[in-house]
C-alpha cells in the first residue's frame, strides 16, 4: 500500500472554483436542539420556528434515558410536522424507530446506515457524521445515507471537537456528489457565509439560535440573509 503525506493528501482549496457549478437549492436550516432540555422546551422551539424557515429539526441529548427521551420528544416532534419541519433524532436508530421519527442522524460509532435503512425503512431520512474525511463521506454515500455532514468548522462548546474541516471540502463534495451536506459546528450567521458559498446545502445550527440575546425565534431571522447566498457568496437570483 502506498504511504502518502499530508501534503499530497490535502484538498486543493480552489478545487471547486474549476468546474462549473450546477443548480443546487438554497442553503436551508437545520436546527439541533441544547444538549439539555426541560419540558418548557417546546415553547422556545415554536419561538425559534416562528422565527424564519428551517429545514429539519435535530434532538440531541445527552444524559436521559431513551423513556426520558421519548417523553420529551413527543411535543416537539407534533410541533415539526404541524410546521412541515423534519423531526431527527440523533444516535439512536432503535428510538428513531420506536417514535415513528423523519430521521435519524447517527456518528462513526453509532450503527451502520446500511442498518439503520432495513429497520427504518426507505423513507426515513439517514445523515452520517463524516467529520473532515472525504473518505468517510463517499463510504456514507455508498451505504445509502441521504446526507453527510462535514465539521467542525469553527470552535463549539457544544461538543468536544477533534476534528477541523475547511470549508473547501463543501465545495469539493458538492462538485462530484449530488447528495445535500451539511456544515456544524460553531456556526453563527456571522461566520456561515464561506460554508454557503463554498456549497453547504444546509447549516447546522445549535447555540448560536438558542442562546441569541433577543431569543431563538430572532437567532433564526438572523440566519435569513446568509442563507440567500449563492455558492459564490453573491444574493440569489430572484
Amino acid at each position: 500500500m502506498t504511504d502518502f503525506t499530508d501534503e499530497e493528501l490535502a484538498l486543493d482549496p480552489h478545487f471547486a472554483d474549476q468546474f462549473e457549478q450546477g443548480f443546487r437549492p438554497a442553503c436551508q436550516l437545520y436546527l439541533i436542539s441544547p444538549p439539555t432540555i426541560d419540558a418548557t422546551f417546546v415553547n422556545a422551539l415554536a419561538a425559534a420556528l416562528d422565527g424564519g424557515d428551517v429545514a429539519a429539526f435535530q434532538l440531541r441529548l445527552k444524559g436521559p434515558d431513551e423513556d426520558a427521551i421519548a417523553a420529551l420528544a413527543a411535543p416537539l416532534q407534533a410541533l415539526c410536522a404541524d410546521r412541515d419541519v423534519a423531526f431527527i433524532i440523533n444516535d439512536s436508530i432503535a428510538l428513531a424507530q420506536r417514535l415513528g421519527a423523519d430521521g435519524v442522524h447517527l456518528g462513526q460509532g453509532d450503527g451502520d446506515p446500511r442498518e439503520a435503512r432495513k429497520i427504518l425503512g426507505p423513507k426515513v431520512q439517514i445523515g452520517v457524521t463524516c467529520h473532515d474525511s472525504r473518505h468517510l463521506a463517499m463510504e456514507a454515500g455508498e451505504a445509502g445515507a441521504d446526507y453527510v455532514a462535514f465539521g467542525a468548522f469553527y470552535p463549539t462548546t457544544t461538543k468536544d471537537v477533534l476534528h477541523r474541516a475547511e470549508p473547501s471540502i463543501l465545495g469539493w463534495w458538492t462538485t462530484i456528489f449530488e447528495l445535500p451536506c451539511v456544515a456544524i459546528g460553531g456556526v453563527t450567521a456571522d461566520n456561515a457565509a464561506p460554508l454557503v458559498a463554498a456549497g453547504a446545502d444546509f447549516l447546522a445550527v445549535s447555540s448560536a439560535v438558542w442562546n441569541h440575546p433577543a431569543g431563538p425565534g430572532a437567532g433564526v431571522a438572523a440566519f435569513a440573509d446568509v442563507l440567500q447566498l449563492s455558492r459564490n457568496g453573491a444574493p440569489e437570483p430572484k
